[in-house]
């Protein structure tokens, strides 16, 4: 019995130790990750200002601050900051530079080289099991791109917390419209400067209306909070979709939505008596979620994509267009030369004809002399 006992105690105490061990290397998995990601905005800083420095008129400009560290005006020393910013994220990505962590109902992903956990074969039980995912250290772009696989692999999911993912903009929000259902949003201060918007609460409930939220920030969701989100951005709205062409509608928005579109174009010219109250609520309810869909959000690679996209075929266009005019030109300029030229030809093709059959019989004989040659 004291084996046993004693046996027990070892296993507890390697156990416990294994514990301790997993907590240092997550507290430095983060600690790494956190580094780099301070280093990458601050890189991102650089690279803007030094793109201002180059924009602007002045010789000569103020250093600027960065977090309290003075940063030189001279372009020498910003690119050693640059280079050094550059090795130094080399170096941190050599080591654990994301985490990814299960902790009973939760899904927590630490860096953008988290998301490709998403592509694992998750088991049905843990898959399941998952109701909160928490984003930190991850540009909200990246996670866009990985939201039809969360809601794919991850279908229970309920609550979305956002930490450091670089939230700056109201448009920023659309996106997640694309997920099954969200009962609760966390968007943590640090690192999300959209909170600091005063109507973002509002525009989140109103863009978001048709997973009826809970909680946002850990606040319950009142009617009142509803129905002042549909005061502030319903006309919004609707400017949205008016503004648009039907084709562009159209494209925008999914199957389902693109049938109940078409389905409120074709009633549009039908009596009022021919449809009764009840549909024509159900009605007004899809159109205000059509108008809705028309707020979308375009990450800023896509947006880069479609540029280049539309200036190659500007390109493309300008050099068909400028062929077209070469070629009319040519035409232009030949027809022009065949009309000054065509008066002394006419007169020349006349003079040879009339020599040719001055003299009637030789004329004839040579005639009659091609013919039979022809013959």
């Amino acid at each position: 019995m004291a084996s046993v006992v004693a046996k027990k105690e070892e296993e507890k105490k390697r156990e416990s130790h294994k514990q301790s061990l997993l907590k240092e290397k997550k507290r430095l998995t983060i600690n790494n990750v956190a580094r780099k990601w301070d280093l990458q905005q601050h890189r991102i800083t650089n690279i803007a200002i030094n793109q201002d420095r180059k924009d602007s008129d002045s010789p000569s400009q103020d250093p600027c601050q960065i977090d309290g560290s003075t940063t030189s005006a001279f372009p020498e020393e910003t690119g050693s900051l640059d280079s050094v910013l550059t090795n130094t994220l080399q170096d941190l990505s050599e080591t654990d530079s994301y985490l990814v962590e299960v902790d009973g109902d939760t899904l927590s992903l630490y860096g953008s080289g988290a998301l490709e956990s998403l592509d694992r074969n998750w088991s049905v039980q843990t898959a399941g099991m998952v109701t909160t995912v928490s984003f930190t250290f991850i540009e909200f772009d990246e996670i866009v791109q990985v939201l039809p696989k969360l809601k794919m692999k991850f279908p229970n999911s309920l609550h979305l917390k956002f930490k450091e993912t670089n939230l700056v903009m109201l448009q920023q929000f659309n996106a997640l419209a694309q997920l099954r259902r969200i009962d609760q949003l966390t968007i943590d201060p640090q690192g999300n400067p959209v909170v600091n918007f005063t109507l973002w609460k509002y525009y989140v409930l109103f863009r978001l209306s048709h997973f009826s939220m809970q909680k946002i920030n850990g606040t319950e969701v009142t009617q009142n909070d509803m129905i002042m989100a549909e005061r502030l951005f319903g006309i919004l709205a609707h400017i949205a979709s008016s503004e648009l062409p039907q084709y562009r509608m159209i494209s925008i928005l999914g199957d389902a939505r693109k049938k109940q579109f078409r389905y409120l174009q074709e009633t549009k010219g039908k009596k009022p008596g021919i449809v009764n109250e009840e549909n024509n609520d159900s009605k007004r309810l899809v159109g205000e979620n059509t108008n809705r869909a028309m707020l979308n959000y375009t990450t800023r690679d896509f947006y880069n994509e479609k540029l280049e996209e539309v200036k190659e075929k500007k390109k493309f266009c300008k050099m068909y267009i400028e062929d077209l005019v070469k070629e009319a030109t040519e035409i232009n300029m030949k027809n022009e030369a065949l009309q000054k030229l065509w008066p002394q030809m006419f007169i020349e093709l006349v003079r040879d004809a009339v020599i040719e059959i001055r003299n009637k019989n030789s004329y004839m004989k040579l005639c009659l002399q091609q013919i039979t040659d022809q013959k």
